[in-house]
């Protein structure tokens, strides 16, 4: 019997996706951060050093780069998800421990990023997570609204029916967990030892540090911790 966290009360899990189901060191958000800034040069004429103060403003103060862009400039959203999201997904490799750790959990598992649909299937795909997950919610089935703001999770939470204080929410943005701590989920911070220093403040994965107190748990290997858990039986068929 595992002597891990108690997480015997969850029937839901709920994972973000980038930095989160595949290492940071896998770099993907290099590639995506590249082409944010090429999409804000071409849609408002600006420079780069230009376009990287504003994609990186928007970030910090509006949640995404495109809610920004939405509120500020009125840009497509879809085109935009499109467009940056079209990256090599190379580095990201299959991972059937994590599959397996991953498909032991019991109850419903779910994909909740601020990505496109698209991004995410392909992603998991990729990492040999196809058809683990149950369903995926993007920032197109929030209407836009993104993590961390309160009505991105309350969307997600009234479309699948989920009591929070039977849930698990695993995230490597300290700030996307500060509201489903407050709902009453159980909340997973998953570390990087990857330096998020040239990145603003607000927009830093979380690394070594001091763990917030809307953080029940924090962890720099995702698959390890999943395997430590204690996990309410399965019902048999």
């Amino acid at each position: 019997m595992t002597s891990g966290p108690d997480f015997t009360h969850v029937v839901d899990w709920v994972f973000d996706l980038d930095n989160t189901l595949y290492p940071s060191e896998c770099d993907l958000f290099a590639e995506i951060d590249r082409r944010m800034k090429s999409f804000v040069m071409e849609a408002l004429n600006v420079d780069a050093a230009e376009a990287v103060a504003l994609q990186k403003r928007y970030y910090v103060e509006h949640g995404t780069t495109l809610n920004g862009l939405m509120t500020q400039h009125g840009v497509e959203p879809d085109a935009y998800l499109d467009y940056v999201h079209d990256i090599d997904l190379t580095p990201v490799e299959p991972c059937q421990i994590l599959r397996a750790n991953l498909e032991a959990l019991p109850g419903r598992k779910f994909v909740f990023t601020n990505g496109s649909l698209g991004h995410a299937a392909r992603v998991t795909k990729r990492r040999g997570l196809d058809g683990v997950f149950d369903a995926m919610f993007s920032i197109s089935c929030a209407d836009y609204a993104p993590k961390p703001q309160r009505p991105a999770y309350d969307s997600f939470v009234a479309r699948f029916g989920i009591q929070p204080d039977k849930a698990a929410f695993f995230e490597d943005m300290a700030r996307n967990l500060e509201v489903p701590h407050a709902m009453g989920f159980e909340t997973v911070l998953v570390r990087t030892n990857k330096d998020w220093s040239h990145e603003p403040e607000g927009a830093r994965p979380a690394g070594a540090g001091e763990q917030p107190a809307h953080v029940h748990h924090a962890t720099d290997d995702l698959t390890a911790f999943l395997g430590a858990l204690r996990l309410a039986p399965r019902l048999s068929a």
